[in-house]
């Protein structure tokens, strides 16, 4: 299962840093994962300082 971002995001970036596959992209409020690219690693929601990203 993909991850998402919620709207607590800060666009700080770890998480497009973390990712190994490159799911991650800035959006123009908040970065977005693509589901269709996402492994569901998990790697992502480790590095958020503000536990913005969940299973979807």
């Amino acid at each position: 299962m993909a991850y998402i971002i919620s709207d607590s995001c800060l666009k700080c970036g770890a998480c497009a840093d973390t990712c190994p596959v490159g799911a991650i992209a800035e959006g123009e409020d908040k970065y977005i994962i693509d589901a269709d690219v996402c492994i569901s690693c998990g790697a992502c929601a480790g590095t958020c300082p503000v536990e913005a990203i969940e299973e979807a």
